[in-house]
């Protein structure tokens, strides 16, 4: 079976139907995991993470509490980060090498930033690690996962996001097509952003009783779900697909195999099991990068101790020298007043020859001094002249990067222009429809049934008799808790006008959006009584409002 047909197991559905889920879809796919504390959200995170390294795939898993050295009982895998129980100490610094271990040797990575004191350098190592990831990722096109833990820290729904998060949501909307995937797993996932979860296209819900993430639940799924996904067991969860016809199922997802690091500390006593540990060779390459850079700092505090040394013995024989001045000219005077200069000579035995000796070491030292001195302002201004020239190679390299995208867009623009109309290709490619930056909706090109399109200005004029002012207040409110556009919205009511009740799967299609976009939507207009649900999944006007229309109509 080749990497594209490769599925793994994961647990079971409540018909008793195996859970299989795709190599491909985990590895350059956009998933969210999220679960109330003890719903099992972190254990099926370790179950998907067992999987793929039993299948032989590398992965990088971003650990914000150190739950998950546990994976070393059974793989080999690198334990990075700021505690001595991890294999290797890291800083931002080895954050290329960390990328190429990964990507380049095949060595899947915990990425341990739950020990760093100070919060600005773990998260300038997670933001550097993923940056080269997706550098790295441009070239080699490889399927790769980053599983990223507590993401509602880094791109939080309600504050500011940083440049660590616009990082992590640019993987999500960019990385696929590059081969990195990402995972993003949050027990509250109304704290998260919502471009981000709309992004996703297989998502797991566990155990959530809070009324803002549930009212998320019925947003994303659909309003029953809302009361349902309260009820679910330890292990139980709802998963959301867009690679199956059956968008949802009810899954009991098997217990990791591996040590639960972290389970809730009991009265037994503890016993850590033994880890396997990397090679040497791994750890040294990432030991000499610490070496290097600890070196240089020893050496610069080596310099600037033996520099205080100098100046401070500068300074005691500058005191002897005033000292021996001081006795010299008192010895002179002496002689003046003496009428027998010889005695005076002989009580002052070598005082010139002293004071050109002490002179003589001043000079020397003071030398010494001045060469240290160049040789700490050589060092200073080559490190600024190294800095500088980074730095602009830096945004070069940038400016470039940024103009090749331009060019492989316009390059795919025209492509797309000199596709033949029957969409038949050496393979489907997936294309982003129109719409604003919170529809993600995507349709495969050789699947879409002609006899279902309409040309946009055929339906002008119905969908113009559906801009009155008692609608649009409706439509707006819907619009603003789905993120659909209200263009959209008047297009799905269009088509329920001329063709009736239609399951929300028929009306993506007829729109060019997804499901999990258009389901949002219909069930915001559901709750603004503008649809109501006739079956399960499927929907139409609400009696009150397709009266309105159909008067409306029958006046024009």
């Amino acid at each position: 079976m080749s990497d594209q047909q490769r599925e793994v197991l994961v647990g079971e559905t409540d018909g008793g139907a195996d859970l299989k889920l795709p190599v491909v879809e985990l590895l350059t796919g956009r998933g969210f995991v999220t679960g109330k504390s003890g719903s099992g959200k972190s254990n099926t995170a370790s179950v998907i993470a067992e999987e793929l390294l039993e299948a032989g795939f590398p992965l990088l898993i971003v650990d914000t509490d150190g739950e998950y050295y546990g994976l070393k009982e059974e793989y080999e895998m690198l334990h990075a980060g700021a505690d001595e129980e991890c294999d290797i100490q890291i800083g931002p610094e080895h954050a290329e090498q960390m990328a190429t271990l990964a990507l380049e040797e095949n060595v899947p990575v915990i990425l341990d930033v739950s020990g760093y004191l100070d919060e600005d350098v773990a998260d300038e190592l997670l933001r550097e690690v993923a940056r080269q990831l997706f550098v790295k990722e441009k070239k080699l096109k490889k399927p790769f996962l980053l599983v990223v833990e507590e993401v509602h820290e880094y791109i939080p729904e309600g504050g500011g996001v940083g440049e660590t998060g616009n990082l992590l949501i640019k993987i999500g909307k960019r990385g696929r097509k590059h081969g990195l995937g990402i995972l993003g797993i949050s027990q509250r996932p109304a704290d998260v952003k919502k471009d981000f979860i709309t992004q996703a296209n297989w998502l797991v819900w566990h155990r959530l009783t809070w009324d803002n993430d549930t009212k998320v639940v019925g947003r994303i799924i659909d309003t029953e779900y809302a009361e349902l996904v309260s009820d679910l067991d330890d292990g139980q969860a709802f998963v959301q697909t867009d690679w199956t016809e059956v968008d949802v199922r009810k899954v009991q997802f098997r217990r990791k195999r591996t040590f639960d690091a972290g389970a809730t500390p009991g009265l037994d006593d503890f016993e850590r099991p033994e880890l396997k540990s990397v090679s040497d060779t791994l750890v040294g390459d990432l030991q000499d990068i610490s070496e290097r850079k600890q070196q240089e700092e020893n050496r610069i505090l080596e310099l600037e101790n033996e520099l205080e040394k100098k100046e401070k013995r500068i300074e005691t024989l500058e005191d002897e020298l005033e000292s021996a001045r001081d006795i010299s000219h008192a010895a002179k005077q002496m002689a003046d007043a003496l009428t027998r200069p010889e005695t005076m000579q002989s009580q002052l035995p070598g005082t010139d020859d002293e004071l050109r000796r002490l002179h003589d070491e001043i000079v020397d030292l003071e030398t010494e001094r001045d060469e240290l001195e160049e040789t700490l302002e050589e060092r200073d201004e080559r490190i600024d002249r190294l800095e500088g020239e980074l730095e602009s190679r830096t945004d070069e390299r940038d400016r470039l990067r940024t103009a090749n995208e331009r060019l492989r867009d316009r390059i795919g623009e025209l492509e797309d222009e000199r596709t033949p109309d029957d969409g038949v290709g050496e393979s489907a490619e997936i294309l982003q429809v129109s719409g604003d930056d919170h529809e993600f909706g995507y349709t495969d090109a050789g699947t879409v049934d002609d006899s279902d399109l309409v040309v946009a200005n055929e339906e002008r004029d119905l969908e113009g008799l559906l801009e009155t002012a008692w609608l649009d207040a409706r439509l707006e409110r819907a619009c603003d808790d789905s993120l659909c556009s209200t263009e959209t919205a008047r297009r799905v009511l269009a088509e329920l006008v001329r063709d009736g009740p239609l399951e929300t799967e028929r009306i993506a299609a007829r729109i060019d959006r997804s499901t999990i976009a258009v389901q949002s939507l219909v069930s915001e207009l559901r709750t603004q009584s503008v649809l109501e649900r006739t079956e399960e999944r499927t929907y139409g006007l609400d009696g009150e409002v397709e009266s309105k229309i159909a008067s409306t109509v029958e006046s024009d």
